[in-house]
């Protein structure tokens, strides 16, 4: 029984797989971090925020350009 409230405890919440992917992408994650992260068995969590922010990241830097570019004309 302890065991598996370990496995619970131990799995992310949304709030964690976020923070985890944002420093990850910026490369300020911790050791610790990173494997508290590998030994939740979320892998799929957080390939699906990683694809995410970098969909967003790219439509932001879209979104900067267009947006300079256009007041200069």
């Amino acid at each position: 029984m302890q065991e598996n409230n370990k496995k619970r405890a131990r799995k992310p919440g949304l709030g964690q797989i976020v923070l985890s992917t944002l420093a990850g992408a910026i490369g300020v994650q911790s050791n610790k971090n990173r494997e508290k992260d590998f030994q939740s068995g979320s892998m799929m969590h957080f390939v699906v925020a990683g694809i995410v922010f970098t969909i967003l990241f790219v439509l932001t830097l879209i979104l900067i350009v267009k947006t300079v570019l256009g007041n200069m004309g």
